[in-house]
């Protein structure tokens, strides 16, 4: 079995974290450095997939329940308009290997657009 991921560890409240949205197969956190006014995480509760690729293959179902829950929260904290991020493979910037999704929402700069 492998060691839990941070967003497990998160979740488990062994690391603190304001979780802001929650449903019973994902919740939401703050990213802790933000490339926009506005940049939540929405991850699922199981760590069973690694990336993106993983879960639309995996559970589709879940994949659709990630972009349902990120219009939600783009709606809550900012007005309805996001960019909906998954960070793919190292080379790509992910760093963690547990499948999340980046909600930015506000005024996007260059940096963001890299997020």
């Amino acid at each position: 079995m492998s060691e839990p991921s941070i967003f497990t560890r998160i979740l488990d409240g062994e690391i603190p974290s304001e979780i802001v949205a929650e449903t019973d197969r994902l919740f939401a956190i703050r990213d802790i450095a933000p490339q926009a006014p506005v940049h939540l995480l929405v991850i699922p509760k199981t760590q069973d997939y690694r990336d993106v690729s993983e879960l639309a293959t995996g559970d589709p179902a879940l994949l659709a329940e990630m972009v349902g829950l990120a219009q939600r929260l783009a709606v809550e904290h900012a007005t309805g308009d996001y960019r909906l991020i998954f960070n793919t493979g190292a080379g790509a910037g992910q760093t963690v290997f547990h499948v999340h999704a980046h909600v930015l929402c506000g005024d996007l700069d260059e940096a963001s657009l890299r997020a």
